[in-house]
């Protein structure tokens, strides 16, 4: 095998005894001769010129066009920013940015058919790559014929939120920020007064920005011609959310501070949610004392601001514990996703997060759809379905899961909560915007009403019978290939792993269409006669055997921000994601030849010992 470094991973496992698995018997066959994969497109570049040198010049160009192109990160653009990062160079820089600022601008010009008058604003968070690059945001978009507001630090939420907000109403707003990822990264999303652009507006947009970037191939002017509006919007979004409690609890005795007596710890990872502490919660009475990390720092001294990450949420339970909080709250970099921590301690992010806001909303509409990503688990759908919701499983990425949400309402089917266990979390009644404050803002206010009704269950009592899974995994495969090909390579593999089933080279294993989830071909492929682009390709196939009936899942997903393949296996029974490990690598992995063009070493190290520990 070839000796590519994997990329990260994560493993939960209950220990519990082993369930005893029929022997593997290996198909030591090519890889299926009938089998045609179509691969999707790619952009090309003819090149015609008899003379070496033309033929060298062009070459040097279209590598150019496809760094820009390359930025897109699914719906929206992510790259290095800054040096330090081993092995990657900086390839989102201000001659870049300026360019995509620019055609997003013109983009959003042609959309409105305004030739003037086109308003937008720019957020970001800490970054300490930012500052720079908003003057290329602001260089790209006045060429562009835009009018620039400069919101300064700020929150993706209250980007979107700028553009529908009296007395503000943007046409348009970028935020600049990278989210979870390290401080050398950057990045950008796009809204419109519709919300979030979807990864084929992007692509348009990045393909418009590689033609001028090629075109310039210089360095963005420090000089602007006409300097950006200097805006205080996250003032009046703050108001928004505290008028949210304030009406929505309604306290009787003290209606302007429905917070007091709550002591709420907030832990905003030194990004951009420190202002949900003094703009929102201590106004409304609360006591913040013990809340962690709020001054904004763009190098993130304490811990990734992240939700899913162990360390930022092991603190917020230490200093719920240590100050007998009530709540405890951690908000990503950016504050579009969020996880909580209950009186007791207990964290409630990922899956859990769902189930609490699934049995919040299902309280306040009854029958809903909950739209989720393919990696939750088969309890969940339980939990689900026992309140009287229904669960739709759809493909991995929070965009992707949104838009099924928005897709599923037009249709007539009501559907009031999308979210995935990343923690971006939507609601209809939000306008369809993965916000992580408010999300919050629902959690502060169910807790308030029980309080105010005289439970003391507290908020973890709502998802109490919510299972565990047994065994559940996260592995990767790095793809063999420059990053160009990737995308090609990873799409080659996963519809292999799909044939392989179809075929039934792999027993007991079955392509998961998810029941009458309106989605079928693995979470992928829409029945409606739309169908949502597909930004990355990914399979779930459900897993039985004789013995113990379907016990788990797999799911092959094609990351979009590396070049590799995610593995997530989820199993009831002991010993079970360990042998689904054994039948991926032995059945289809080596048969098929996929190990040639992918780096399986995880793969390898699980199906022998049960986890990613050195062999003994």
């Amino acid at each position: 095998m070839a000796s590519t470094s994997p990329a990260s991973h994560s493993i939960q496992t209950i220990n519990a005894s082993r369930t005893n698995f029929p022997s593997l018997t290996i198909i030591n066959k090519p890889f299926l001769k009938n089998l045609h994969i179509s691969l999707p497109k790619t952009i090309s570049l003819r090149v015609e010129s008899s003379s070496t040198a033309k033929y060298n010049d062009d070459v040097a160009v279209d590598e150019e066009m496809d760094k820009i192109r390359r930025l897109q990160n699914g719906s929206d653009v992510r790259g290095v920013a800054l040096q330090g990062e081993k092995g990657r160079s900086v390839d989102l820089t201000p001659p870049a940015v300026e360019a995509i600022a620019e055609s997003f601008g013109e983009w959003v010009i042609r959309g409105l058919e305004k030739a003037k008058g086109v308003n937008v604003s720019l957020g970001r968070d800490p970054r300490i790559s930012g500052k720079t690059l908003s003057v290329a945001v602001f260089s790209g978009l006045s060429r562009a014929g835009c009018v620039v507001f400069d919101m300064g630090l700020a929150t993706t939420p209250a980007c979107f939120m700028s553009t529908i907000l009296p007395t503000f109403e943007y046409d348009a707003s970028i935020m600049m920020t990278a989210s979870h990822l390290p401080y050398t990264r950057n990045g950008l999303k796009f809204f419109t007064k519709k919300g979030g652009l979807t990864s084929p507006e992007v692509e348009e947009i990045c393909d418009a920005a590689a033609r001028k970037y090629a075109n310039r191939l210089a360095k963005v002017s420090t000089t602007l011609p006409t300097r950006p509006i200097k805006v205080d919007f996250m003032s009046t979004y703050a108001k928004h959310l505290r008028d949210i409690i304030k009406e929505r609890v309604n306290h009787p005795t003290h209606y302007d501070t429905p917070l007091k007596g709550f002591q709420i710890i907030v832990n905003a990872g030194n990004g951009s949610g420190g202002f949900f502490t003094w703009d929102v919660l201590d106004k409304l009475g609360a006591d913040t004392f013990g809340s962690l990390h709020l001054n904004p720092d763009g190098m993130f001294p304490n811990h990734i601001p992240n939700p899913e990450e162990k360390i930022a949420m092991s603190l917020t339970r230490a200093a719920v514990l240590e100050n007998k909080a009530d709540l405890g709250i951690v908000f990503d970099t950016d504050v579009d996703r969020s996880g909580v921590v209950d009186s007791e301690g207990n964290p409630i992010n990922g899956e859990r997060l769902i189930a609490l806001m699934s049995a919040i909303v299902l309280m306040e509409h009854p029958g809903t759809t909950v739209v989720t990503d393919a990696r939750t688990s088969m309890a969940l759908t339980k939990f689900i379905t026992n309140r009287g919701g229904q669960h739709c499983l759809y493909r991995v990425g929070y965009r992707n899961v949104i838009d099924k949400g928005i897709n599923l309402n037009k249709d007539g089917i009501e559907t009031h909560l999308m979210m995935e266990t990343s923690g971006h979390g939507a609601l209809k009644e939000n306008h369809f915007l993965d916000d992580g404050a408010y999300m919050v803002v629902k959690i502060i206010t169910e807790m308030v009403r029980m309080k105010l009704e005289g439970s003391e269950g507290g908020i973890h009592s709502l998802i109490k019978d919510l299972e565990e899974p047994l065994e559940s995994a996260e592995l990767r495969m790095v793809i063999l290939s420059e990053p160009r090909y990737a995308k090609a390579k990873a799409f080659e593999v996963i519809e292999a792993f799909k044939t392989y089933i179809e075929q039934g080279y792999l027993p007991g294993w079955e392509l998961d269409a998810c029941g009458d989830c309106w989605v079928s071909d693995g979470c992928l492929v829409d029945t409606s006669d739309d169908p949502a682009a597909i930004d990355a390709y990914m399979y779930r196939a459900k897993v039985s055997e004789e013995e113990n009936g379907e016990y788990g899942w797999v799911h092959l997903r094609q990351s979009i921000h590396n070049p590799n393949i995610a593995i997530n296996l989820q199993s009831t029974i002991p010993g079970g994601c360990q042998y689904m490990a054994k039948v991926l690598r032995d059945r289809f992995l080596l048969p098929s030849g996929m190990d040639k063009i992918l780096y399986i070493n995880e793969i390898d190290k699980y199906a022998r010992n049960g986890n990613l520990s050195t062999d003994a």
